[in-house]
């Protein structure tokens, strides 16, 4: 029997390890030609998704007009459309594990649903059955609760048979607030705040997806 009929996983260095060669590398792209005497390293670029968010620290940080906003959009896609990111092994098995059981696989994330869609069908794993990225208005995206709700209203689901795994704080705020349960994947970097900070608010903290998959499915396959 499932731990969880639906586990809700975020994308970005959760499911795929995209930041360090797909949004960092784009985000510097756009800083030299939006703010050519800015810089960010890659630690940096981790610690501002962490806190106080990506669209929040460019807005205070950097100033960014609505038409800089859409040209650093422009150059986060084109980056995406020509490099696709790997699934962390591990996790792989996760998904397909969950799938093969008779469950559902949600997608909350702050890429775009496309992007996410194509990621799924290069690294072989099945789709899933529901994606909410970038594209939803603001109001709609992480930390708001709204993706969980709509998940639960979709498939008829109550709050406990939900979890929703994710490495950064948005996600985990989005959890509570829902009443979801909240894991911490914490396996695609090593930076210390960040992980004291989420080993300190999350019950359900994990370094390895092998230790994920353990706890969900009481053992390997």
């Amino acid at each position: 029997m499932l731990k969880y009929r639906c586990l809700v996983l975020d994308h970005d260095d959760t499911v795929v390890n995209s930041t360090a060669v797909i949004h960092y590398p784009a985000f510097l792209d756009a800083l030299r030609q939006l703010r050519p005497d800015r810089t960010v390293t890659l630690e940096e670029y981790f610690l501002l998704n962490y806190d106080p968010g990506f669209l929040p620290w460019c807005e205070r940080e950097l100033g960014f007009t609505a038409e800089e906003f859409d040209r650093e959009f422009e150059i986060w896609q084109g980056w995406v459309r020509t490099h696709v990111p790997k699934v962390y092994p591990g996790v792989g098995r996760i998904i397909r594990r969950q799938k093969e059981e008779g469950g559902l696989v949600c997608v909350v994330s702050h890429s775009m649903r496309d992007g996410i869609l194509r990621d799924y069908r290069e690294n072989g794993l099945p789709e899933p059955d529901i994606v909410f990225g970038w594209e939803q208005p603001r109001e709609r995206r992480k930390p708001h609760p709204w993706p969980l709700e709509e998940i639960m209203r979709t498939f008829r689901l109550q709050p406990q048979e939900l979890l929703m795994v994710d490495d950064l704080r948005p996600g985990r705020e989005m959890a509570e607030t829902a009443g979801v349960d909240f894991a911490a994947a914490m396996w695609s970097h090593e930076i210390p705040v960040i992980r004291a900070s989420m080993r300190a608010d999350c019950r359900l903290y994990f370094e390895q997806p092998e230790t994920l998959e353990s706890f969900l499915f009481g053992g390997m396959a």
